[in-house]
């Protein structure tokens, strides 16, 4: 029996179970981010080619990267939608509808004619897709954060999220493996004719297992005991902005930091290899670099969530921060000078250790600012409307690269500047890593709940 006595703490209602919760996370994570990748690839190196008309490469280029960016449109729409579904409905059934949807998305892709067979409509229809994929992208990593976030023990949280960002780079050492070899081992009428159509067709077996290892998974016992006691909001989202819109803005200016993945996998591919800027390295060694640094991050992002665990979220995220600052500017600078082993250095570090301490901690930190009622809601909300930003930065950065090799000192400028906003947002916040699960997002919290900061 529970014990009612002032002071006793009631056992949960329903057995947390961590591990279940991180490898259902992984998995949808490293789908999403196979295709995050694919698609980045493909938008740098192929579609030009594949979907629009040929006599103007700067303006294929340039459209092309901007079907990459429409997918981060659709993403603050579809937050609305799928977190009133996580929040009123459950994490487990935002999880298998954003990997089916994400999933299938991504397989008609590669089913696409191209402008050479159906005119204007193969743009349109890889645009239509890419929207699609946007929106499911909207759901999944909060609705995968969310879930192993509140099966995590109170002190292993930013270990056990951490498991969602080493699934999104996984993904995209996956999709370096099946990239790579089509980019080195065909000739340009072989890839932009059927090769890459592979990597986008072979998502389909990755959907197939992640919703079996979903469908098996429990509902968080935070959200099963709201459902019981019959707490669930009926309008989360109103809820949310109602009593929680300053760390929805907090989440926002943070999720800034997301640009760095796209300047990384999109503008630093295209800046290296397209004739625009006269530097013309191969394909391959970005892609290798990409591959090694997404392979470093698998092993750097939960080993650093677990320093987060012991030592706070704001000195590790900041951290990470200020070097992607330094590191990008210098990783543009290297591909500027067309030296391999400078690029190989300087991007490998860049993706494997500093932006991975921000991706270590980010699920985290984020979720520690809501309660149960809300948490997907304003994860899902904040993390995507920064997240479409980061969408639009390798259109924005291609533009303002001019087409020289001396491009990458404006884009450094505009990455620095990002990361000093992002910074600022996660200084402004209360660290959290110590208040328990069960109490975090309270509006009024008791003085024995809070440690001193630390």
């Amino acid at each position: 029996m529970v014990d009612d006595a002032p002071g006793a703490t009631a056992p949960p209602l329903f057995e947390r179970t961590p591990k279940k919760a991180a490898v259902a996370a992984w998995i949808g994570s490293a789908l999403e981010y196979y295709d995050f990748f694919v698609y980045a690839s493909a938008a740098a190196l192929v579609f030009p080619h594949v979907f629009f008309p040929q006599g103007n490469t700067t303006a294929a280029v340039l459209a092309s990267l901007a079907t990459f960016g429409v997918g981060y449109l659709a993403r603050p729409v579809g937050s609305f939608f799928m977190g009133h579904l996580g929040d009123r409905l459950g994490r487990k059934k935002v999880m298998v509808a954003s990997l089916l949807l994400m999933g299938t998305s991504t397989f008609l892709v590669g089913c696409l004619p191209g402008y050479g067979q159906i005119g204007v409509a193969a743009p349109a229809l890889l645009v239509l897709l890419r929207l699609l994929q946007g929106f499911s992208a909207s759901g999944e990593q909060a609705g995968a954060n969310s879930m192993s976030f509140e099966h995590a023990p109170d002190d292993r949280r930013a270990f056990v999220t951490s498991w969602t960002l080493g699934g999104s780079q996984a993904g995209q050492v996956v999709a370096s493996a099946v990239f790579i070899p089509l980019a080195a081992g065909l000739d340009d009428a072989a890839l932009y004719s059927w090769g890459w159509r592979i990597p986008f067709l072979v998502s389909a077996v990755m959907v197939v297992l992640g919703f079996l290892i979903r469908r098996r998974l429990d509902e968080t016992p935070l959200f099963t005991e709201e459902v019981e006691r019959g707490d669930v909001r009926r309008l989360p989202v109103a809820e949310l902005f109602r009593h929680h819109s300053r760390q929805v803005v907090r989440v926002f200016f943070a999720a800034l930091i997301a640009n760095i993945g796209t300047i990384f996998a999109v503008f630093a591919l295209a800046f290296a290899t397209d004739d625009v800027y006269g530097i013309g390295m191969s394909k391959t060694v970005l892609l290798w670099v990409t591959a090694g640094g997404n392979a470093l991050a698998v092993v750097t992002v939960p080993l650093l969530a677990l320093v987060s665990d012991r030592h706070g979220r704001k000195p590790m995220f900041v951290g990470g921060i200020a070097g992607c600052a330094v590191l990008t500017a210098a990783f543009l600078w290297s591909i500027s000078t067309a030296d391999v082993a400078l690029v190989a250095v300087t991007g490998v570090l860049l993706l494997g250790v500093a932006f991975s301490a921000t991706l270590a901690v980010w699920p985290a930190t984020y979720a520690e600012m809501f309660p149960t009622g809300v948490r997907l809601s304003g994860m899902a909300i904040g993390t995507q409307f920064g997240f479409a930003t980061a969408g639009l930065t390798p259109l924005i950065t291609a533009s303002i690269a001019g087409h020289a090799p001396s491009g990458w000192i404006p884009v450094s400028i505009y990455t620095c500047v990002i990361c000093l906003v992002s910074a600022i947002a996660v200084l402004v916040g209360k660290e959290t890593y110590r208040i328990p699960t069960a109490q975090l997002g309270a509006r009024r919290t008791t003085a024995t709940a809070v440690p001193a900061e630390r």
